[in-house]
């Protein structure tokens, strides 16, 4: 394959909150070059520059220099861009995204870039770039998630042999009340039957199943008013229709009562015998052992932001 397959890399947004995970790499931009220290990564430690010419994001790295655990490097720096690469180390094509944070040399937080690498084949290597404002600034690579190709969410892409879309939205939260819409889309020509709840499978961050959480119908053994109470009702979506699904649960983490759960993946059968879609909504369950998830409900127009109760 070549760089990335055929999707490239895709900015996903700009700006998003931080996100506790352990940094894998880090890059202090100065004005006039650039210094890697590993942080904890593989085959960390400095890295000098290589000896070839540089390029609009500083000299390419001699060395491995700092690699993540799940498979990013940072592999040239300058004040104006920063270039690495992803190693997709599964077994099936994959969508990685990757969240690079950026603060000042300071430590003030200047907030995060998140990119997307799609169809990255087995064993293969891509490479991107992110582009900086010219000033000097500290990146990190936060967090990396992974999805199977064939099961990963593209809400602009093209319409799924299914004939549906599925996505999750970036969901609010409020004195540990989380909440996170699922939005179903038919893209396709025939009409998309729907009466009940979501089927869900939750995954943690090294895709394996998630024991021990209890899956509510609905969200009032969670809180009120967090739209997911609707009774499910026979939904026909016509082409170009859509439904929403929302998930609430609160991230309380209580002493004794455990370890704290959090399942990064969904997988989403929208009706039995769908094929499933894997999104990330990050569920930080804490120890509370339930999620409840609220029936199929017309959903008209785009997706409306969710966002929980106050309180």
């Amino acid at each position: 394959m070549g760089e990335f397959g055929t999707g490239g890399v895709v900015p996903v947004r700009r700006g998003v909150g931080a996100v506790g995970a352990v940094a894998a790499a880090v890059v202090l931009l100065a004005g006039c070059g650039s210094q890697v220290a590993g942080a904890g990564g593989e085959g960390g430690g400095p890295s000098a520059a290589g000896s070839g010419s540089a390029g609009p994001c500083g000299a390419a790295s001699a060395s491995p220099g700092p690699v993540a655990k799940d498979g990013v490097r940072i592999t040239a720096a300058s004040a104006a861009c920063a270039e690495y690469e992803v190693t997709n180390p599964g077994a099936e094509a994959a969508d990685v995204t990757v969240v690079f944070g950026r603060s000042g040399a300071a430590g003030g937080v200047l907030g995060n870039e998140t990119r997307t690498v799609r169809d990255l084949a087995p064993g293969a290597t891509g490479k991107g770039r992110v582009e900086l404002d010219g000033k000097g600034s500290v990146l990190t690579v936060v967090k990396v998630r992974s999805v199977p190709s064939a099961e990963a969410s593209r809400p602009d892409g093209p319409c799924p042999a299914s004939g549906v879309r599925v996505n999750a939205d970036d969901g609010d939260a409020a004195m540990g009340l989380r909440v996170v819409g699922l939005h179903l889309r038919n893209c396709g020509t025939a009409t998309v039957n729907l009466n009940g709840y979501p089927d869900l499978q939750l995954l943690d961050v090294g895709h394996r199943p998630v024991d021990g959480v209890r899956l509510l119908r609905g969200g009032a053994q969670i809180a009120s008013g967090t739209g997911a109470d609707d009774p499910p009702r026979p939904l026909a979506l016509k082409p170009g229709e859509g439904a929403r699904s929302t998930l609430a649960w609160r991230n309380t983490t209580e002493a004794g009562a455990g370890d704290a759960v959090n399942a990064p993946y969904v997988r989403v059968r929208a009706m039995p015998g769908a094929a499933p879609v894997t999104v990330v909504p990050e569920l930080d369950l804490g120890t509370t052992g339930r999620l409840g998830v609220g029936a199929w409900v017309r959903e008209d127009g785009q997706p409306p932001a969710t966002r929980p109760p106050a309180g």
